[in-house]
């Protein structure tokens, strides 16, 4: 399946001079995953509280995820584009200030039409960073070490993304409550947002995090990125060409159900579990969501460990039958065996981001920086399957809608049978095999 399509003519990019490799860059990219793992994953936790607080019906609450979502289908290519003419540093800080924008919008007016341009606007913001910080992170720490700083930021990543439920946790449990007062940032925070909504507090603690990071940001001095042709956002054109190719659709409908299924199981997990087993969502609902990012961070190093032994599609096919027994069992299961469950679909689905990822590059012989653009698009996925999942909710009920991620996790499960990739993931058995001919 290596149909690609004719290269297009793309002028060279001009020789230039690469900075020596700085750990503190690398250390600023990795700070940089955990600020925005921290404000992509929130909203999962908070499903419950806006439902109660704005009345939501489960398609409107939907909406807010497809807000944040669509962004990355509306920035991901242009925000590439932008990237070759004014370069890194503006364009993150130019990021940060959108998400900026975004968190104090909603933390100001706590109303749910704010709450869908603020997201939206955050998920502009986290979008051209996810486009910059990645070529950034190869500079910087070094082409031979790009592989291991890209783990190592997933790991960050998925540590952000279990810390911030918590975060949640804390202020609603503590705010307008007796003895809460005395606690750090409770009363200011009992100053800024109402007793009835103490979950828009995490909006707060947003804004104070851009704040910070876009000062770090203009500090700092940053190197110069030089990309290989490859890597480069090529025009429109390129881009053209390249959605002609049948192995470029089947890959981005990869990504658009990954990351449907990671979305569509985190944003919805504390909804089902109060619905139908009665748990808090402030506190039950909030850990588990919070775990299920933790059990991902274990499942990568887990899958790593893997790739070096396995070929990467039967990773993929293992770890991805693993989750629909796992989704199984939490939508059917008692409630003790959902609270296991649920986490462990995000250990399942540890491995699927990377695996086709990398075998969506491997399939094609020109043109990756376009491609990996493309592929990002491919994140709207996250946008349209909760919301999918919602409206069916309303209309069947939440566990008959979930039944979608069947058809998301099927798609993930195939590409493991048809993929064909030109270049293999390197494996102690195929170096040996080379080794001997």
């Amino acid at each position: 399946m290596n149909d690609n399509p004719p290269a297009p003519m793309v002028p060279a990019s001009p020789a230039g001079p690469v900075s020596r490799r700085s750990p503190g860059m690398v250390a600023l990219v990795l700070l940089t995953f955990f600020v925005i793992s921290f404000l992509t994953n929130i909203v999962g936790p908070l499903v419950p509280d806006i439902i109660k607080s704005f009345d939501l019906s489960l398609t409107l609450v939907a909406l807010l995820p497809f807000a944040f979502f669509i962004a990355y289908g509306v920035m991901s290519i242009p925000a590439g584009m932008l990237l070759e003419r004014v370069r890194e540093k503006p364009v993150m800080i130019g990021a940060f200030v959108l998400a900026l924008a975004g968190a104090l919008l909603f933390a100001a007016l706590p109303r749910y039409p704010t709450a869908i341009v603020s997201l939206f606007l955050i998920g502009a913001g986290m979008a051209a960073l996810q486009v910059t910080i990645n070529p950034l992170l190869r500079v910087a720490g070094g082409e031979e070490h790009y592989a291991f700083n890209s783990v190592l930021a997933q790991l960050v990543f998925g540590g952000a993304s279990f810390l911030s439920p918590f975060i949640y946790t804390y202020f609603v449990r503590n705010i307008g409550r007796p003895g809460g007062e005395g606690r750090p940032l409770v009363g200011l925070m009992s100053k800024l947002v109402s007793p009835a909504l103490p979950w828009v507090a995490v909006y707060w603690v947003f804004a104070v995090l851009v704040v910070v990071m876009i000062i770090v940001l203009a500090v700092v001095r940053f190197p110069v990125v030089v990309r290989k042709e490859d890597e480069r956002a090529g025009a429109w054109a390129t881009h053209k060409a390249l959605f002609k190719s049948r192995t470029v659709i089947l890959y981005f409908l990869g990504i658009f159900a990954y990351v449907g299924t990671e979305q569509g199981v985190a944003n919805w997990i504390s909804q089902f579990l109060v619905t139908y087993h009665g748990y808090d969502p402030q506190t039950v609902g909030a850990a588990k969501v919070a775990l299920f990012w933790g059990l991902m961070t274990v499942g990568g190093v887990l899958g790593l460990f893997l790739l070096k032994l396995v070929d990467s599609r039967k990773v993929l096919l293992g770890f991805t039958a693993a989750a629909i027994v796992f989704l199984t069992l939490a939508l059917f299961g008692p409630g003790p065996l959902a609270l296991v469950m649920f986490p462990l679909v995000g250990f399942a689905a540890a491995v699927m981001w990377p695996v086709i990822f990398s075998l969506a590059l491997n399939s094609v012989a020109s043109h990756h920086g376009s491609f990996s653009g493309i592929l990002c698009t491919g994140i709207i996925g996250g946008a349209l399957v909760p919301l999918l999942v919602g409206r069916l909710g309303d209309a069947f009920g939440l566990r008959q809608g979930m039944f979608v991620l069947y058809l998301t996790l099927g798609y993930i499960l195939s590409i493991g049978l048809w993929a064909r990739p030109l270049i293999a993931n390197k494996t102690v058995a195929l170096r040996k095999k080379k080794e001997a001919a």
